[in-house]
């Protein structure tokens, strides 16, 4: 061990360089601690880069698998001598299996598509898998006459779940586009929004044995996932102004200090008011921090679905208490300036994985993502009372 702590050590020793330029000679000295630092300084860079561009093809990788499974489940479609002899098996079976299908189906139509434009709810027609559905009912109404109705049920609710599936898709490109217009990650988002999750097995159709595992079910179950997680991280991005105050005295980033005159990292906004100007929820979230903290003086700190975090510091009072929800807009405190503070003003900040972002951008964001965020939002909050 010794041996490679020599070796390395070898490596990196005071090295002097001379130049001779109009008949001077100038000398530099590079120090071994210069020259350990800037490797050591090489080497972090290129291990973060590794480890993040290791982190990206594992997280591809699993996408990869997740699709690659979902288009064996696929394969797996049964076939139409398969259901004739479902349908031989217990026609009271099936009439209930699909009663219950209907039912769900019904209250998703309700709930996901009942304010998307007609031309969007037209199922497709004329497709391979269309026809071949066609030719299923068919068989299965010459093979067993009494189901031929419960047949023809059944194909229309596969194709209202691959209407609904490509309608989900379609909806979580359209919030996907609009968080990166944010200049966030939509799948970092979607992860946290998922880190919460829990409760009793209950079967989207059917139970036990006799529960429904037909993949176009299930590639629907999916896409609502996807959708639902995307809609309810973009609804809860604070681009509500945080105080009814416009007027901005100190912007994101270096600054001379306002009490030092040294040079300074200011981690968010700060907007100037009278004492006691009302303070606002950027965002729908749970209140996790309400009290005296610091040089933030009296702060409220809101995590918010997405995993974003936002503070409003150096009240004068506070309206809600840690545990507490709120929604976007609500009042949440009153302006002043206690903690470090110079005078009456809000400072607002936002965070992610405990790191400040500059919240500018998402206060002044292009209307078209706002209009696409507010009915997402909207959509969230129905979901959630249902």
């Amino acid at each position: 061990m010794s041996g490679w702590k020599n070796r390395i050590a070898g490596w990196f020793i005071d090295r002097e360089f001379f130049m001779r330029a109009n008949g001077q000679v100038r000398f530099l000295k590079i120090s071994a601690q210069l020259q350990r630092r800037t490797a050591f300084t090489l080497a972090s860079v290129v291990a973060v880069w590794v480890l993040v561009t290791f982190g990206m093809a594992i997280n591809q990788m699993t996408v990869t698998a997740q699709r690659v499974a979902l288009s064996a489940q696929e394969a797996k479609v049964e076939s139409a001598e398969e259901r004739v002899a479902r349908y031989r098996g217990s026609i009271d079976e099936v009439t209930k299996d699909l009663e219950r299908r209907q039912e769900v189906l019904e209250s998703l139509g309700d709930q996901y598509m009942g304010d998307l434009p007609e031309a969007e709810e037209q199922a497709p027609s004329g497709t391979a898998d269309s026809r071949e559905e066609e030719k299923a009912v068919k068989t299965i109404s010459a093979s067993v006459p009494e189901a031929a109705g419960l047949a023809r049920v059944e194909a229309r609710q596969i194709r209202f779940a691959e209407k609904m599936t490509k309608v989900a898709q379609a909806r979580t490109l359209k919030a996907e586009a609009a968080i990166r217009q944010f200049g966030l990650n939509p799948a970092v988002l979607a992860r946290q929004a998922r880190n919460a999750q829990g409760g009793l097995y209950e079967p989207f159709f059917g139970a036990g044995k006799k529960e429904v595992r037909d993949p176009r079910f299930l590639k629907l179950a999916v896409a609502l996932s996807r959708m639902d997680a995307m809609e309810r991280a973009l609804a809860a991005i604070p681009t509500a102004m945080p105080a009814a105050s416009m007027m901005l005295s100190s912007g994101f980033g270096y600054r001379s200090d306002p009490f030092t005159g040294g040079g300074a990292m200011h981690a968010g906004l700060d907007f100037k008011g009278p004492v006691g100007t009302p303070i606002l929820a950027a965002a729908e979230g749970k209140v996790v921090l309400a009290g005296f903290h610091g040089g933030y003086g009296n702060m409220i700190e809101i995590r918010h679905a997405n995993g974003l975090v936002t503070r409003y510091a150096h009240l004068s009072g506070l309206n809600v208490r840690s545990g507490q929800m709120v929604e976007r807009g609500v009042q949440i405190g009153r302006m002043g300036s206690t903690g470090r503070s110079t005078g009456s003003h809000l400072h607002f900040e936002v965070r992610q994985n405990g790191q400040a972002i500059n919240p500018r951008k998402f206060l002044e964001v292009n209307p078209d993502v706002l209009k696409v965020q507010t009915v997402a939002g909207n959509r969230a909050d129905s979901a959630t009372k249902e």
